[in-house]
């Protein structure tokens, strides 16, 4: 398997000088939008509001975008007028690549004058980007994304170990022990998870956020999808059914189930913004009761865009965990011991 270096080192022998040149100025084009943007508003200042809509109307700012959609357009131009005529299939691709980059360059510069020049845009400064409200609140911020974490933490854990049981039972040759977990996932898959969350919460004590019929069904096809020539082999040797599921299945179904897995557990972070239905004191409240409280008390939505920096914080690197897992596994890497 060849290096990444190795990889770039043939992708830039591949190319030609126009086809990087129109691939870097397509980049630079979207680049600037957003990176030039953030520099202007960071010079003037990013609060109070004010002076993030003094940065946006600026004559640096309208520079910036038109800059922007002068770079894109030419980039958009040249590189679809010249990629068909492009040696390799290296240079051709880099050739649409910075047409489209220019393109969307266009797109996104073209809707912010836009946007900018509109009635309402000083109103939805206002109300989106004052920043001053959060003043006095990260400790509170920092804590409802750790109450987010937890809940979905041991969300996932009691659908692991649930999950698993139903899965084996679900299993089984005999019809008395498939019930109960036929009969207890027919319920969760049937009824709303908001409803699941505020019965079992208040009238049970809270029992979770009912997401262990995903992880079960997670936890059965990785299971099923482990040949059944495995257990036949197994208990040719003497094992017992659960000794050749400790021993030959399991471990080969969790090296399948780790990325599913953790993309429930992403789910489950989004999946725990449920539980601001119920009351909650300052000190449970996860992100989006937190975003909702601190809204009610300012009449500001900045909260909310808050709120979804912080789960973004926590599912980004998540998701990039995912990939990695997926491509560790995929290249036998990875191994899950007995």
């Amino acid at each position: 398997m060849k290096s990444r270096g190795e990889r770039f080192r043939e992708w830039l022998a591949g190319q030609t000088t126009l086809s990087l040149v129109v691939l870097l100025v397509g980049s630079a084009a979207l680049v600037l939008v957003f990176v030039g943007t953030l520099v202007v508003i960071t010079i003037r200042g990013w609060r109070p509001d004010e002076s993030i809509l003094m940065a946006i109307g600026s004559g640096e700012q309208t520079a910036v975008l038109f800059g922007s959609i002068a770079l894109g357009a030419a980039a958009a131009v040249v590189g679809y007028s010249i990629y068909r005529r492009m040696p390799t299939k290296p240079s051709r691709k880099a050739a649409i690549s910075g047409a489209a980059l220019g393109v969307q360059a266009v797109v996104a510069a073209g809707l912010l004058l836009l946007v900018r020049s509109g009635e309402n845009f000083a109103f939805l400064v206002r109300q989106n980007l004052r920043f001053e409200v959060l003043d006095g609140f990260f400790g509170q911020f920092v804590t409802a994304i750790k109450n987010t974490v937890l809940l979905a933490f041991f969300g996932e854990l009691g659908g692991i170990v649930i999950g698993l049981i139903l899965a084996m039972m679900a299993l089984s040759a005999h019809a008395v022990v498939r019930a109960p977990a036929r009969a207890y996932i027919n319920f969760f898959r049937g009824t709303p998870l908001l409803w699941q969350l505020s019965f079992f919460y208040l009238t049970l004590l809270g029992l979770g956020l009912g997401q262990t019929v995903s992880v079960y069904q997670v936890a059965r096809a990785g299971i099923q999808s482990i040949e059944r020539g495995q257990m036949e082999a197994a208990r040719s040797l003497g094992m017992t059914y659960f000794q050749a599921m400790r021993y030959a299945i399991l471990p080969q179904a969790i090296r399948r189930v780790i990325p599913p897995l953790t993309n429930e557990f992403i789910i489950l972070i989004k999946d725990t913004s449920l539980v601001s239905v119920l009351g909650l004191t300052a000190n449970q409240r996860e992100l989006l009761s937190w975003a909702r409280d601190l809204y009610q008390e300012a009449f500001n939505a900045t909260p909310w865009l808050a709120a979804a920096a912080g789960y973004l914080v926590v599912t980004l690197p998540m998701i990039r965990v995912v990939n990695w897992l997926e491509r560790k596994l995929r290249s036998g890497l990875v191994g899950v011991g007995a």
